[in-house]
């Protein structure tokens, strides 16, 4: 039999327990910044060197045979080690630098977070940043995220969430549509406006508030309106036509609201149970984090502290 030599396998091996991570060659290669054919060889070598399929391949997935899932196991906590001390010493001099891959929400992420990502970049120059701009709630750990940015009241336990800032959940229309039907002054008068809503399931559409005031008392009201999206942008862009009346978290509605092509209605109310009422940081919970991701971190929560 040929002598293997040990050393050449490392490369091959780590990238096994990356593909065995994420469940996918076009996912672990863009992990490795390879090309999937690149990744593809690599383990088809390490099934050569081993004499045994490692992987099972089918159109739509990949999935490790029994004999690639015990090399893995057996794997996975060294190769964790070895990462975790060469970025320690790696950290601790020299400029911030590597990879922050984040996940935050649509209307958020294009109209508060990228319009000043550039600050941050200027400051950590060899600090890249790989944004996905998604409403899913991402699997942090298995699609390789380092941290998302979470509008949410429910927080996973296993990892470790940091507040960003408080919101508000503001009602808003255009000037023409309140020209045109009128400006409700109660709550209640919401049922003779056309309301712009998430959709809930099937069940009918409600909105509850209660008064600034008086924190005691709600009031449900039951609305109507002939256009709903789970997007908030898309819900404000029905808003700046004249469409109706829209629910929307700050963030969404405030760049409209500063320009004064939507204001603001019935202020003196607050929504109830609509939208979260703070955005979070939420990380993976590792003994050692990256410096690039705590630099990153830290820079998203001084800026925006004040919401």
């Amino acid at each position: 039999m040929k002598e293997i030599k040990t050393d050449a396998l490392w490369v091959h091996l780590h990238w096994l327990t990356v593909l065995a991570e994420l469940g996918s060659f076009t996912r672990a290669a863009e992990r490795l910044d390879v090309s999937k054919a690149a990744m593809s060889q690599k383990i088809k070598e390490l099934e050569e060197m081993a004499g045994v399929a490692l992987v099972q391949r089918t159109t739509r997935s990949v999935r490790l045979t029994s004999a690639g899932e015990k090399l893995v196991d057996e794997l996975r906590d060294p190769f964790a080690r070895i990462e975790q001390s060469f970025f320690s010493v790696r950290d601790e001099a020299g400029p911030v630098r590597g990879m922050v891959r984040v996940s935050a929400p649509v209307a958020f992420a294009r109209q508060q977070l990228v319009p000043i990502i550039g600050d941050f970049l200027r400051e950590y120059p060899q600090v890249r940043i790989q944004l996905d701009v998604t409403d899913r709630l991402v699997s942090l750990g298995s699609e390789g995220f380092d941290l998302a940015i979470r509008h949410s009241q429910q927080l996973p336990e296993t990892h470790v969430a940091l507040p960003l800032c408080e919101t508000q959940t503001l009602l808003v229309a255009s000037p023409a549509y309140l020209a045109e039907q009128g400006t409700p002054q109660t709550p209640q008068a919401l049922q003779q406006h056309n309301c712009l809503y998430y959709p809930r399931g099937l069940e009918s559409p409600q909105w509850r508030f209660r008064q600034l005031n008086d924190a005691s008392e709600t009031v449900l009201v039951r609305i109507q309106g002939n256009f709903a999206t789970n997007n908030s942008e898309s819900i404000r862009d029905a808003a700046l036509q004249g469409l109706g009346i829209a629910m929307l978290p700050d963030f969404s509605a405030s760049a409209a609201l500063a320009a004064g092509t939507l204001q603001r209605v019935l202020p003196q109310w607050q929504s109830v149970d609509a939208f979260a009422d703070r955005l979070w940081v939420v990380r993976p919970y590792a003994a050692q984090v990256p410096r690039a991701v705590t630099t990153f971190i830290h820079w998203l929560r001084a800026r925006f502290v004040d919401g």
